[in-house]
């Protein structure tokens, strides 16, 4: 299950652009769908089936299966979402294939783990800053920081956000309502599953931070960048005086911070990885995952029905996933790719990438498959302010990426506003209040994401 070797980043000062390959990669392992209600009987089948001795992660402090035991089992079950990851040998992968067509065994579905993906590009200027490894640019899924210079005219991206005053808060926080919002996020826990954490960034000292590595020879530090963003865009502190530079960047500023590092480096994970983290954030009663990640879907393929289940068994649990539509478009080209992988699950919520004037970013996907993809809400996508790596600090970023941590750190002070409220009727409170766009539902969903 090594994954180190799909990702990296592009030359120093080289900006990159191209429609991505839609084809998905898979890393040869087999993610097994057992009943919710019967997940001990649907392990002893796989091991049955296959003789493969499973571990599970019940056996982890806080669910929390290590990186290495993820990388080096042969299985591993994540028990709060009923699902296993299996390496399996052709004959083994038959049988269980056998098994889910036979009513009488507890297996209800098998599918192949896919690789996904978060890369990240020099904005203009240059250098990010980062510290990801180099290596050869991957012109695979580009569900990430996406660089506009690549889209637009040269600084186009900065000229349209320089339109609004983001002197004290950034304009994402501003239109979205979540500086005039009396609600913070407290006592509210919020996973950001990415790249993972940097906890000694000076914006967030002293604040909550549980980090969790489920990459295989990596600590749970972010040696990439796009996690630190995605973090400071859901959590990062709001009070100007805290601060050495403006603007403020963060919505749910006293939300609990999970990071699970489950994508590495470089830039890339895999099915279990995630599954690994989800089963995690649920263990540990996070009300809100923002998956800033993916996997391409070509035109006309339907959604994964093991991520679906599991994220239908999250909210069961009290946990609603938001991830990142996708950043496989070209709108200027008439070119919309449908949503990616997971976010095309029903049960996950799906993000579209806004600009400052309230249209659908040029690369952000949409509603384009009839099977499952349906785009939900819009966030805050194109020159958004937020924490990267040290010593850099601060840097602007674009993509559906950048949007999903927006509606996540909104999430979060609608739990702290209704703190009963199930996943589902979460899920419903920022589909009703979004506030209606000029848009189709094909492009920004329901409409632009908005704080209680």
């Amino acid at each position: 299950m090594d994954i180190s070797g799909f990702g990296g980043q592009p030359p120093e000062d080289t900006p990159t652009f191209g429609i991505p390959s839609l084809e998905a990669r898979t890393t040869g392992n087999l993610l097994v769908l057992l009943p919710a209600q019967a997940v001990s009987d649907g392990v002893a089948e796989v091991q049955r089936a296959t003789g493969i001795e499973l571990a599970t992660s019940a056996d982890f402090p806080r669910g929390a299966i290590e990186a290495d035991q993820l990388q080096e089992a042969n299985g591993v079950v994540f028990d709060q979402l009923g699902v296993a990851l299996v390496r399996a040998e052709p004959g083994q992968a038959r049988e269980l294939a056998a098994a889910v067509m036979d009513d009488d065994r507890p297996v209800l579905g098998v599918e192949e783990e896919r690789v996904v993906y978060a890369l990240s590009t020099p904005p203009p200027g240059g250098r990010t800053g980062s510290s990801a490894p180099p290596g050869e640019y991957l012109r695979g899924y580009r569900d990430a920081v996406n660089n506009l210079v690549s889209n637009l005219a040269p600084d186009a991206g900065a000229a349209r956000v320089a339109a609004v005053d983001e002197s004290t808060t950034t304009w994402g926080l501003q239109l979205t309502g979540a500086v005039a919002s009396p609600f913070s996020g407290q006592g509210v826990r919020v996973a950001v599953l990415d790249t993972g954490a940097t906890p000694d960034h000076p914006d967030f000292v002293g604040r909550t931070m549980e980090l969790q590595s489920f990459i295989a020879g990596e600590e749970a530090q972010d040696g990439h960048g796009h996690g630190t963003h995605c973090i400071g865009t859901a959590c990062g502190p709001r009070n100007p005086e805290q601060l050495e530079l403006l603007p403020a960047y963060g919505v749910a500023f006293a939300a609990e911070i999970y990071a699970g590092k489950v994508l590495s480096n470089a830039g890339s994970g895999t099915g279990g990885s995630i599954l690994a983290g989800i089963n995690w954030a649920v263990t540990n009663s996070c009300r809100v995952v923002s998956m800033s990640l993916g996997a391409p879907v070509p035109p006309g393929q339907t959604f994964s029905t093991v991520f679906e289940e599991a994220a239908q068994r999250a909210m069961t649990a009290g946990t609603l996933i938001i991830a990142a539509s996708g950043n496989d478009s070209r709108r200027s080209e008439g070119i919309v790719r449908p949503v990616s992988h997971p976010a095309n699950c029903p049960s996950i919520m799906s993000v579209a990438a806004l600009d400052v004037e309230l249209q659908a970013a040029n690369f952000s996907n949409g509603s384009v498959n009839p099977a499952g993809g349906q785009l939900d809400i819009g966030g805050p996508g194109v020159g958004v302010h937020s924490s990267w790596l040290m010593p850099t600090r601060y840097r602007l970023a674009n993509g559906t990426s950048m949007a999903t941590p927006h509606v996540a750190g909104v999430a979060a002070l609608y739990v702290q506003a209704n703190p009963e409220a199930t996943a589902g009727e979460l899920f419903g409170l920022l589909m009703r209040n979004a506030r209606r766009l000029p848009l189709s539902s094909i492009d920004a969903g329901s409409g632009l994401v908005q704080a209680p």
